[in-house]
């Protein structure tokens, strides 16, 4: 691990996943020192062999701390980072997103507002690579009926408490698809409800390689599973809208050129 500690208190711990994503992670990195709040940002690597370190090097002033190695996979790395760190705040950007100025922010006020929350989460736009077409991704207020029967929260939209994310013990690294979808529902069972905030808070860039984009099957039976052991049983819903989620939408993805299959 690079450090670079400095002597500022930061409010938000913030870790950027990354592996093969220099094309996106230098916008991703650039969007988070434009919150303009103390941060403390670390870049977990997983051994990129593209142009990633030279980014990653040109920002190592302003990261507090980066590492470029195997590891074992994106919620392990996560977990790494937000151990690293010390600020009341967590939050997680995948290296091809990218926060919108100054949303950080707006999502630390609900926190404050609301002591009892878990977490604080806001709207997100999906952004097609391929295309330049954006369109909301579906969120909305909190509800354990809603969330039982879809993921009503993003993952980039999402601003959590240190000690509601050590209480649940952080993301779930055996999880590869939906580790945010059961980190909602610990979060909600263990440490509180979430407080939802109708404001956009960052974008979320959909192109083929993304993990959701070339594994729909695998991300929708994962998310299926997570529901019943939280939930004890699956609505009706997920097995009714299963041919649209997951078979259409493949379709439509490779009409689109979002999945290389």
């Amino acid at each position: 691990m690079v450090s670079n500690k400095n002597n500022a208190v930061s409010l938000v711990t913030i870790v950027i996943p990354s592996f093969n994503q220099g094309q996106f992670l230098e916008e991703c990195i650039s969007s988070i020192f434009r919150q303009n709040i103390p941060v403390e940002v670390y870049v977990m690597d997983g051994g990129s062999t593209d142009n990633s370190i030279n980014i990653i090097k040109k920002w190592e002033a302003q990261l507090t701390g980066w590492r470029s190695h195997t590891d074992k996979g994106q919620a392990a790395a996560i977990n790494e980072g937000v151990a690293l760190g010390s600020a009341p705040y967590i939050y997680w950007l995948n290296s091809d997103d990218y926060l919108l100025p100054d949303k950080i922010q707006s999502l630390i006020g609900e926190l404050e507002n609301h002591p009892e929350a878990s977490m604080a989460y806001g709207c997100v736009n999906n952004f097609i690579e391929s295309t330049g077409r954006v369109y909301p991704v579906w969120v909305e207020p909190f509800s354990l009926s809603r969330l039982a029967k879809r993921c009503i929260i993003s993952q980039p939209g999402v601003l959590i408490r240190r000690e509601a994310w050590d209480a649940v013990g952080g993301l779930n690294y055996h999880l590869d698809m939906a580790m945010d979808y059961d980190l909602w529902w610990r979060l909600y069972q263990q440490a509180g409800n979430p407080i939802f905030l109708e404001e956009l808070i960052a974008v979320n860039r959909v192109h083929k390689a993304t993990k959701t984009q070339m594994h729909r099957v695998k991300h929708y039976r994962e998310a299926m599973a997570i529901v019943k052991k939280h939930h004890g049983s699956i609505p009706l819903k997920w097995y009714l809208f299963q041919p649209y989620a997951v078979w259409y939408k493949i379709l439509i993805s490779k009409q689109y050129g979002y999945v290389d299959f």
